[in-house]
């Protein structure tokens, strides 16, 4: 009796489904862009089968159906911050990030009035480190009041009541907001700010041997031709 070919272990990956260029869906109505490719190539390469599912993207459900066990892990641009990693563990980080902060293109506001006072509104998607940013660094501190920041449950919310003149500005992840212009040449970026945000690829704490199989295939990915392509792709002006 001839012994059955192994079947490779399919692992689920939850996604932002509204996060280009790093999570999408396609005109075809597929999961697309660069984390999604990325463990494409990862999956290929280490032996397993991957299937990406939209989630509500937020902190609370990405954390509970990682627990659950609704999905594997989370490669969607997803920030390592140390609330996470007390319920999650992280694989190596595979990217760098900081926050831009955009405004309409007529406009002649500095990141310095829009994030001060009382005058103006900045949109920003809800559950984000960049919301915990703002609300630690500015809101707390006086700098800018509550009632000047508004939450969206999505980044491409915010930009279009930021086109429609409802708001005055929009902070995100400074790739996403420059993919947006690559689009949408009404906005402009006023002003980076750094914050050395490392995403990486969310885990349960038990899963061990998937958090090494995937930072091996991180590590290959970085050193591979696929790499540079993927970059070249996903984010060359």
């Amino acid at each position: 009796m001839r012994n059955k070919k192994l079947m490779p272990k399919i692992y689920v990956n939850g996604i932002d489904a509204d996060y280009p260029p790093f999570a999408y869906i396609d005109e075809k109505g597929n999961p697309a862009g660069f984390d999604v490719e990325c463990l494409n190539w990862i999956a290929q390469e280490m032996g397993f089968e991957v299937k990406h599912q939209p989630i509500v993207w937020n902190e609370v459900v990405i954390i509970s159906s990682l627990l659950d066990k609704k999905i594997d892990m989370a490669y969607s641009a997803y920030s390592i911050t140390p609330e996470k990693l007390k319920k999650v563990d992280f694989t190596i980080p595979y990217w760098e990030i900081n926050q831009a902060l955009c405004v309409d293109k007529d406009s002649t506001l500095n990141i310095i009035a829009a994030l001060s006072g009382s005058k103006y509104t900045v949109g920003i998607q809800k559950g984000l480190p960049v919301a915990k940013w703002i609300e630690k660094n500015l809101v707390k501190t006086g700098i800018l009041p509550k009632d000047n920041l508004k939450l969206y449950e999505s980044f491409s919310l915010a930009v279009k009541d930021l086109l429609n003149g409802k708001i005055d500005s929009v902070m995100m992840d400074d790739v996403i907001v420059k993919n947006v212009i690559k689009k949408e040449e009404a906005v402009k970026i006023v002003g980076i700010i750094k914050t050395g945000k490392k995403y990486g690829i969310a885990v349960r704490k038990e899963d061990k041997e998937l958090k090494i199989l995937l930072n091996e295939g991180i590590t290959k990915l970085k050193k591979s031709a696929k790499w540079g392509e993927l970059i070249i792709k996903y984010f060359s002006e």
